[in-house]
């Protein structure tokens, strides 16, 4: 399972929380990405540029191709990537955590170590951004709202939903041609 959606809406989270539901792995890509490089992703980006952390997050996505029995929380920005998302689609029932906006700057304005919002209006950002990843983001096997619903709700009824995607799933390969 591949948890992806904007920074901010719970993807480590809740990640952690259904790994735990399922007897998962988790892997968070912001997290091996710098614990692998010993660095912050804002250090990355500032000293390396977005295209490095990109090349980066490219490579780790490929590694998991390999792995099961995970549940991933993605960077905000790695299925924007046309390979990513076609790579996560391969191993991955994939989940897109989605919230408003204004719920999105309510939870991250005061973290500074947000490289994407280091502008004059991080929620006029925020907008842009979700403008241009809503349509990526509307291709997951699964949206859940996360604005109203704490992370424990989210983890649960993303498992129910995995569940029974892998249960018709496993139905579908017994069915005779």
């Amino acid at each position: 399972m591949a948890l992806i959606g904007f920074m901010g809406v719970g993807k480590s989270t809740v990640a952690g929380l259904a790994a735990g539901l399922l007897r998962f792995q988790v892997i968070d890509t912001d997290r091996v990405i710098e614990e692998r490089s010993g660095r912050r992703i804002s250090d990355i980006f500032a000293t390396d540029g977005e295209g490095a952390f990109r090349d980066r997050e490219a490579a780790l996505v490929l590694e998991l191709e390999s792995q099961a029995e995970r549940v991933i929380a993605t960077g905000g920005g790695l299925p924007m990537n046309p390979d990513n998302f076609a790579s996560l689609q391969k191993h991955s029932f994939i989940v897109c955590l989605w919230a408003s906006a204004e719920t999105i700057y309510q939870r991250v304005r005061s973290q500074g170590h947000r490289p994407l919002l280091q502008a004059p209006d991080p929620l006029e950002r925020i907008r842009t951004l979700l403008t241009e990843r809503t349509p990526v983001y509307r291709r997951a096997d699964l949206m859940v709202g996360v604005d109203f619903r704490a992370p424990l709700e989210t983890a649960r009824t993303i498992v129910a939903a995995f569940r029974q995607a892998r249960t018709e799933a496993h139905r579908e390969s017994l069915a005779p041609n």
